[in-house]
């Protein structure tokens, strides 16, 4: 199978109640790990690029590399593995265009930063060029905290989405589907020890996702595909991993994946994951090497890394987002 838009995947994902696992790539090691796990699950799939991956990796790198892993899938496993090709966070027209002309399926234009009516125009702009050229676009209304490589947000300066201003953005832009902010954060110092409660383990509980925004924005947008952004999980093991040979991430802690798993049966088709990936590959190669002091050859230890995080997507696409045999 071609690379594919979203608009089917989100037209299935919210007549049946789950979501569609939006996840970071970077290297060939992570795109063979989610594709082996969404192959195995028969799952649909979005691999997302930021303008970081494409800048450390190289767009046309990248692009070879998802061929690759489609045309894999279909002669080894006998599975036409759809996969959605987005663009993460694009913050100008100039960058969506040079995506949608290298080939991706699919654009985020974020303006959430802007003032209302520059976002919409600058949204306006990306939709119109994409939809000539068969591309969906994600839009982008309330702000997000947290950093996610060029996206750096203050808590101070973070916002939630109003609801009242979801019909007017949407009709006015044309955007596809639309990221909004109910209280997930980027990275994987997602709120401070201020934001939070301490359990019995004395580890940082997060607020809870504001539910009543979600709610509303689904009343108003009936059938409307919504995305979360920064909607890692941090997973604790993973964390205790690499503080245990040698990292240091005190207080590290993500979004509850019940509150996810709750999301993704109503409007919320998409969830974006890449914080997960890199604490997963970073805790495998981190204990590699504590138990493998003599170790020097690559493959070594990104074989490992390699499962660790299809070991990881696969419970994501089943436990969190629902999507396993939805492809």
């Amino acid at each position: 199978m071609a690379k594919v838009t979203s608009t089917k995947m989100f037209a299935d994902a919210y007549k049946n109640g789950y979501a569609v696992g939006a996840f970071n790539v970077n290297n060939m090691e992570i795109i063979q790990g989610i594709t082996a796990a969404a192959t195995e699950l028969h799952a649909p799939l979005i691999l997302q690029v930021s303008k970081g991956a494409r800048a450390y990796a190289n767009h046309i790198y990248l692009m070879k590399l998802i061929e690759a892993a489609i045309e894999d899938a279909q002669q080894n496993a006998g599975f036409d593995l759809p996969i959605c090709v987005h663009l993460d966070h694009g913050d100008s027209f100039e960058l969506c265009k040079s995506c949608i002309d290298g080939g991706f399926t699919s654009v985020m234009i974020d303006g959430s930063s802007k003032p209302y009516e520059e976002n919409i125009k600058l949204t306006r702009q990306v939709v119109e060029y994409a939809h000539d050229h068969g591309v969906v676009v994600e839009g982008e209304l309330g702000t997000l905290a947290g950093i996610e490589d060029e996206v750096k947000v203050s808590a101070a300066d973070s916002s939630y989405t109003r609801p009242e201003e979801v019909e007017d953005f949407v009709n006015r832009t044309g955007v596809d589907s639309l990221a909004i902010a109910i209280g997930t954060s980027h990275g994987a110092y997602k709120f401070t020890a201020d934001q939070c409660t301490r359990n019995e383990k004395g580890q940082l509980v997060p607020p809870p996702l504001r539910f009543d925004i979600l709610t509303e924005v689904e009343k108003r947008l009936p059938g409307f595909p919504i995305v979360l952004h920064g909607s890692s999980s941090v997973p604790q093991e993973f964390v205790q991993k690499i503080n245990a040979y040698g990292g240091k991430m005190p207080d590290a802690v993500g979004i509850p994946e019940e509150q996810l798993r709750e999301a993704a049966k109503m409007a919320v088709c998409k969830i974006n994951i890449d914080s997960d990936l890199r604490l997963a590959m970073t805790a495998s190669i981190r204990e590699h090497f504590a138990l493998n002091p003599d170790h020097f050859d690559p493959r070594q230890y990104l074989k490992p890394a390699r499962e660790a995080i299809k070991a990881m997507v696969m419970h994501k696409m089943i436990d969190v987002l629902g999507c396993d045999h939805r492809a």
